[in-house]
């Protein structure tokens, strides 16, 4: 598998945890300019966190020479994530020749706080 970083990624805070064939998870320890006004997590941070997650999964199952772009993300937020971890773990659930359809999970202190389902497009890595 490759080895990959992510600037955009680290400059959140986030982190890889852990990156196996067909999956991945990524952890947040939240800070205060993660939060919007009314005391919650951020949308836009949690919708960052299941992305890119989704992303790494997808990576993990392709060649050197190929890499995947976001086509498609679809986000249900369940209940605002309060708290001071955040880790989202991705599944992929089918890789095809030019696509991979990925979930992902997101919990907050060990509760259930947004699901997401996304599909990545793969592409040769020029």
């Amino acid at each position: 598998m490759k080895d990959i970083k992510f600037p955009f990624l680290e400059h959140t805070g986030a982190r890889l945890k852990s990156f196996e064939k067909g999956s991945a998870e990524v952890e947040l320890y939240t800070k205060p300019h993660h939060l919007q006004h009314l005391g919650f997590i951020h949308g836009g941070v949690i919708s960052t966190l299941m992305d890119n997650t989704g992303w790494y999964a997808a990576m993990s199952n392709l060649e050197n020479d190929y890499t995947a772009v976001t086509m498609e993300i679809k986000i249900n937020y369940l209940k605002p994530a309060t708290g001071n971890y955040l880790i989202a773990k991705a599944d992929v659930k089918r890789q095809g020749r030019t696509t991979s359809f990925v979930t992902i999970e997101l919990m907050c202190e060990d509760k259930l706080v947004a699901y997401a389902t996304g599909t990545y497009a793969i592409l040769e890595d020029k």
